[in-house]
């Protein structure tokens, strides 16, 4: 029995997700209180007088004074005087909406400020919340490192002045003019994006159908139970289809939608995602967009529910879906949702996941005693087919019930083959319903060669044009079979940068899609839940579907002359150098996940090594080492500078020529907001690139005791140019920093405490190393 993993991106969140083996959902405060939920001293903040001052300025207008103060043990006029003292900008009102929107950003940027219980407080939550939340919000606890670092009480006292006079003089040296102001608060791209389209611009039908991706703001970890958070406001959703959509997936925990046959506690609340999911299925449909629904089970469970039911027990802490109790779970729970949803477009399967759901989806099947007798192919073929018999039945029974002549379409089965160990799919593919469609991420296992380096892409990338040879070969024995074949891929942007909404490489984009249309593909996922903003990228892959003998080039300039009239032929071009740029980029899985890709300028720097390992996408300390994965310091710096060079060549050519176009206002702020999403990638990465030759002379420093004082200095100087300068462009564009899944990477907050870093070094550390 294979127990070997051949996927590099599994492999690699693997590496990170050790602790999901055991369930801590049911039993979150003794899960909580457990060892490996403590973890190293939180890092130490030199450039704040203490603690006090770090929470109050990372979580002002985020938190409000109130809390602050209650959880401070303080009064809220007296972090309103921290506050003026620190010359942050005017107390605003933090709405429920924004509240409800930005609860991760609010728990990473305390992770190493606040001890568990003051984090709770300062949440409101329960203990049985925030383990929840770690969980099931697209694993945000492996986005954290998997412990939460040791911290003290941070408790109100009193500050001298003295403490305070270098931040004072440093704030009044660097801002002179005071600190940036928001010209756009938080989510004003949500009211943006919500408001009603002029003319919505409709596609023809597509050689690729479905055409589906996740929300741009749509929450991830319990949607159907927020009834004011509106994920598909109906302005979207006519942004979503007028960009070539037809389609959103949704994260679904089945215990939470069905009833949980052994645990009801679990499923509290059922009924009522149940009857939101359909009423949700009802409008988007109005609109012309269907709700596929991402299938990941059954989850696994606590030490202490199999105390209960040893007999469900299969490898691990896994339900055993070769029990023919928990397969009558999977199939009446699917027939449930698809009869009290009609209209429902389908369902997505990934039956080899981060999580461990059944008994081999981590490899681990031959410690069950049923398992252990049947093969990896022969237990995801089979769960499949259960999700394919709950449907069937799901549909009879709505059948049997319905007074409609008109019945609604069948909802489809995809079968997406992530994390299938090499030699599965081959033994899969002929077990599966004929009824289903099978998907494979596009550009995995491409080969590529950057900086001399030769590697294979994982998946995420747009900087690689695909398909590569895995998802063709699956995709082969897919046809074989008689399945239709979906593509996964990343159309509007990927983990190369996610703090955009979207990467304008379109030439890339254009090319990839071209290459699947030729190869006969029938539908695209277009991305997972980065990538729904409705973008020039996704027009581009419309068009492309749309039109049967339009090329890449074609496609572009269609999409350049319906956005940018007189400026298209210009827009082109620099989608075309940012394209090249973009192949540029050092792509390696390891990079992806572990480069401050998504943080940039705002990734703090330290003049001692943390001893923190890079989290997947959350928090890349200073791990140089899991950032460049296979490349040398060397080159992981200059492939970023070249993206770095080309980027600001094609945005300084914009800028030279848009002048004599003399272009609508309209057009002109659309040109302008694009390049200052091409701006904020440039930015990002030659951060990058600085921080890694920062962290290179540090430890060079510590090794020999010897490094150029002068280049640091130069390095930090850079940094303080680029923290200053996103943060005016995020203060002036909300969708910077945002990606579904993980809030706000970064705030204007952020950007100027590494202002306050950078000097910090350079006014303390810098000049001890000169004596």
């Amino acid at each position: 029995m294979p127990t070997s993993f051949s996927n590099p991106s599994r492999r690699q969140f693997l590496k990170y997700s050790s602790l999901l083996s055991g369930a801590f959902l049911l039993d979150a405060p003794d899960w909580l209180a457990r060892p490996h939920f403590q973890g190293k001293p939180a890092l130490p903040l030199a450039h704040f007088p203490d603690r006090l001052h770090a929470l109050i300025w990372r979580n002002w207008n985020l938190v409000s004074a109130e809390r602050l103060a209650k959880v401070v043990k303080a009064q809220p006029g007296q972090i309103r005087k921290i506050a003026r003292a620190m010359r942050l900008p005017p107390e605003s009102a933090v709405t429920p909406e924004q509240w409800q929107r930005s609860y991760l950003t609010i728990i990473r940027r305390n992770w190493h400020l606040l001890p568990q219980e003051q984090l709770l407080e300062l949440m409101d939550w329960t203990a049985e919340q925030l383990a929840f939340t770690l969980q099931e919000d697209d694993f945000f606890y492996i986005k954290l490192g998997s412990l939460k670092p040791e911290c003290e009480p941070v408790l109100y006292t009193e500050t001298s002045p003295a403490s305070l006079q270098w931040l004072r003089q440093t704030l009044q040296t660097e801002f002179p003019k005071g600190l940036p102001r928001q010209k756009e608060s938080y989510f004003q791209f949500v009211k943006d994006l919500s408001a009603p389209s002029a003319t919505p611009v409709l596609p023809a039908s597509s050689q690729f159908n479905p055409r589906f991706g996740y929300a741009y703001f749509s929450l991830f970890g319990d949607p159907l139970l927020e009834p004011d958070i509106d994920p598909y406001p109906d302005g979207y959703l006519e942004k979503m289809v007028a960009a070539g959509m037809d389609g959103t997936w949704m994260h679904i925990v089945l215990s939470k939608l069905t009833p949980f046959p052994w645990d009801p506690a679990q499923s509290a609340n059922w009924e009522k995602r149940l009857e939101n999911l359909s009423n949700l299925i009802k409008r988007t449909g109005k609109a012309g967009i269907g709700i596929y629904l991402y299938l990941n089970e059954p989850r696994n469970q606590t030490p202490a529910f199999f105390a209960r039911h040893p007999d469900l027990k299969g490898a691990g802490n896994s339900l055993c879906t070769s029990h023919p109790e928990v397969q009558r779970y999977l199939t009446g729970s699917i027939a449930t949702i698809v009869e009290a949803a009609p209209g429902l477009a389908g369902f997505f399967s990934i039956t080899a996941s981060e999580n461990p759901t059944h008994c081999w989806s981590h490899g681990k099947g031959g410690d069950c005693p049923r398992c252990s007798k049947r093969t990896p192919a022969e237990v995801v073929a089979e769960l499949n087919n259960l999700y394919a018999q709950g449907i069937a039945s799901g549909l009879r029974r709505y059948q049997e019930k319905s007074q409609d002549e008109t019945l609604p379409a069948p909802p489809r089965l995809i079968v997406w083959d992530w994390g299938w160990t090499a030699g599965w799919a081959e033994a899969i593919m002929p077990l599966l319903p004929k009824t289903c469609s099978f998907m494979s991420v596009s550009e995995w296992d491409l080969p590529i060669s950057r900086g001399g380096i030769e590697s294979k892409v994982g998946e995420y990338s747009i900087s690689s044009v695909g398909p590569g040879p895995r998802a063709s070969k699956h995709w082969q024995l897919a046809q074989q079979q008689g399945l239709t074949t979906i593509a996964k891929i990343q159309a509007g942007n990927t983990w190369e940068i996610a703090a955009v909404p979207y990467i304008p490489a379109m030439a890339n984009v254009a090319r990839h899609v071209f290459n699947l249309k030729k190869a006969g593909i029938e539908g695209l996922m277009l991305g997972w839940t980065l990538g729904g903003y409705p973008s020039p990228n996704l027009e581009i892959v419309a068009a492309i579907g749309a039109q049967p003998d339009i090329t890449p080039a074609e496609a572009l300039l269609q999409v350049a002359q319906r956005r940018y009239g007189a400026a298209a032929p210009l827009m082109v071009t620099a989608w075309e150098q940012f394209s090249a740029a973009f192949s540029e980029f050092p792509y390696h899985i390891g990079v992806v996940y572990n480069a401050p890709l998504q943080t940039g300028p705002s990734n703090l720097l330290w003049e001692q090594p943390t001893g923190y390992r890079s989290t997947m996408v959350g928090i890349p300390y200073d791990d140089l080492t899991s950032w460049r994965a296979v490349y040398p310091e060397h080159i992981f710096v200059s492939q970023l500078l070249k993206v770095v060079n080309g980027f600001q060549q094609a945005i300084d050519e914009v800028a030279r020529k848009q002048k004599s176009l003399r272009l609508p206002t309209a057009a002109t702020r659309a040109v302008q907001r694009e390049m200052n999403i091409a701006q904020t990638i440039a930015i990002h990465y030659k951060s990058i690139a600085n921080q890694a030759e920062f962290i290179r002379l540090r430890n060079q420093l510590q090794e020999s005791g010897d490094a150029p004082i002068r280049q640091i200095e130069t390095l930090l100087r850079d940094e303080i140019r680029l923290a200053k300068q996103m943060a005016v462009l995020q203060c002036n564009d909300s969708r910077l920093g945002f990606e579904a899944s993980n809030h706000y990477f970064y705030t204007p907050a952020d950007l100027l405490e590494k202002v306050l870093n950078c000097r910090d070094l350079l006014d303390r550390w810098l000049p001890a190393l000169s004596r």
